[in-house]
């Protein structure tokens, strides 16, 4: 298959409307050099709607996209926990963990270890950190978006992953995150809107044009097993999804990895201009969380439906994409290709931010936020402007070893999305238990918290290996709970260094808006009647 003359100059419009329109949001006034407030915190300047925008816009990718959809395929519905549970952890993020953060003026999350813990804890993370975004996370968006190209455009998948990672690297190398997050509004606008056509129309066929409610009876009535929101043991794919963890136990610990200490995540959040416009950020994003399974998971079991013989369920949506019309499926093909974009370019700023400020900086002792401006460890005055540039080429950096390592490492998987989610599970319950401990207890120290993050490699990996039947989800709650316990038994039995925490809870308020608490109780109740109706 490959796109119409017409389909194509809708790609192309879009790419250079987009690309444009980023260098433009993300300009300077004239005089002003671009410092690494600038650069990796949009000038701390970001609104609410942007906030939003650009969490779902640098989580709804190829991976969620490509990846989910094709997991719709293969399992159904109960996919879309991650995406519903989702839409509640942003609301305990935005009520507890951000006011924390903003209050201490965290930009980085391994910032905020070193100033919880110490350095050593700081510099492990920050290292465990680059290797999971660009080894784990890159390598899948640009490979499933490569698939996605691929089996929509026709173009040949090498050139396709070359190509996606080298717009994605020039769409964000000048302006930074401002040139990402300001864009990001039209980026899911046109993400939802081409979700929801792909949607409509599959369901449509489906329903032999009478209609999408008749079709997703029809689809509902085909295929009742994709329509079960809780597995029962006897489900081929239990261990994918193991029943009540989704709502209960390990599933908790993977959402508030991932959405509340996730760099590439949070870093929209704490480039906000204030508390409040952050947490109607995240409102705002949850309630577009609660929407994605419609744009994403759908299309994926009417696939079962309409091309019941994919060789990989990560075929699914490139294939529904078929069925667009000609100019339609340009302006639909352009939405893909902006999720993939998107997010490639938000995972390689928090590379580059990463980089540049928790180790770069600190290896050559450049203090990045001093009055008269950073110094090397000479003590000669250090411009901002050279730890931008140590950015860029980081970021260069990142996507070319992202291209080159695809294949091997993401090219084998029938399902990617859940690859991804177990192979993060080994480290998500350690990152968890050290961030909530971090936050919450004064006890806590830097000897429990790398106890934690080592307990929680090595525990996964026995597991793994002598327990293999274990849901990988099981397996994140027990590690939760016993590298839990031995942060805080080292951490009572191990004094603290002095003045080794240097975050304050002074004039820190977890008081919301009536706003944010109408939103959230509308959230918990959407969350309860979806469960309710397809438990």
């Amino acid at each position: 298959m490959s796109l119409s003359n017409i389909d194509l100059a809708v790609v192309i419009a879009y790419a250079i409307g987009i690309f444009a329109l980023a260098q433009w949001v993300s300009r300077e006034k004239a005089g002003h050099v671009k410092d690494t407030s600038d650069y990796f915190l949009a000038s701390k300047s970001l609104p609410w709607w942007a906030i939003g925008a650009s969490l779902i816009a640098a989580n709804i990718s190829a991976e969620q996209i490509v990846g989910m959809s094709g997991s719709g395929y293969a399992i159904g519905l109960a996919i879309a926990s991650y995406e519903w549970m989702a839409a509640l952890t942003l609301l305990i993020v935005g009520k507890f963990f951000l006011p924390i953060f903003l209050k201490n003026e965290i930009y980085t999350m391994p910032q905020f270890l070193e100033q919880r813990y110490g350095p050593s804890i700081r510099t492990l993370m920050a290292l465990f950190w680059l290797a999971l975004y660009v080894f784990v996370n890159l390598t899948s968006i640009i490979w499933l978006g490569s698939i996605a190209v691929n089996k929509v455009a026709g173009v040949d998948q090498g050139y396709a992953l070359i190509g996606l990672g080298l717009f994605a690297l020039l769409y964000q190398l000048w302006g930074g995150l401002k040139a990402v997050a300001l864009t990001d509004i039209v980026q899911v606008t046109l993400l939802v809107f081409g979700g929801l056509v792909v949607s409509y129309l599959t369901l449509d066929q489906i329903g032999g044009g009478a209609g999408v409610l008749a079709g997703f009876a029809k689809l509902t009535a085909r295929v009742p097993d994709h329509f079960d929101m809780i597995l029962t043991r006897d489900n081929p794919f239990y261990k994918d999804l193991p029943g009540i963890s989704v709502l209960i136990g390990g599933m908790w610990i993977a959402n508030l990895s991932y959405w509340g200490f996730n760099q590439y995540i949070i870093q929209r959040a704490l480039a906000a201009k204030n508390l409040a416009e952050a947490q109607k950020g995240v409102m705002f994003a949850a309630y577009l969380k609660l929407l994605m399974p419609v744009i994403i998971v759908l299309p994926g079991i009417a696939a079962v439906v309409l091309a019941p013989d994919l060789v990989k369920p990560d075929e699914a949506y490139p294939t529904m994409m078929r069925l667009l019309p000609t100019g339609l499926l340009g302006l639909v093909f352009s939405a893909l290709v902006a999720a993939i974009i998107a997010s490639t370019a938000s995972k390689i700023n928090s590379i580059a931010t990463i980089f540049t400020l928790d180790l770069y900086a600190k290896a050559r002792k450049i203090p990045t936020r001093s009055e008269d401006g950073p110094r090397d460890s000479e003590g000669a005055k250090v411009s901002e402007g050279h730890l931008v540039l140590v950015g860029r080429v980081t970021a260069a950096v990142a996507i070319v070893i992202a291209i080159i390592a695809a294949r091997p490492l993401i090219g084998q998987s029938d399902q990617a999305f859940q690859f991804i989610q177990e192979f993060s599970g080994f480290f998500t319950p350690g990152i968890t238990v050290i961030f909530l401990l971090g936050l919450f207890w004064k006890r806590a120290n830097e000897a429990g918290a790398i106890a934690a993050a080592v307990a929680s490699v090595l525990l996964s990996y026995v597991m793994k290996v002598a327990l293999p039947e274990v849901p990988f989800m099981d397996r994140m709650g027990i590690v939760f709970l016993v590298s839990l316990a031995l942060a805080v038994g080292i951490s009572l039995l191990v004094n603290a260094r002095a003045n080794a925490n240097r975050i304050t809870m002074e004039g820190v308020k977890f008081k919301t808006t009536t706003g944010f608490n109408i939103g959230a109780v509308g959230v918990a109740l959407i969350l309860i009647a979806l469960y309710a109706t397809w438990w």
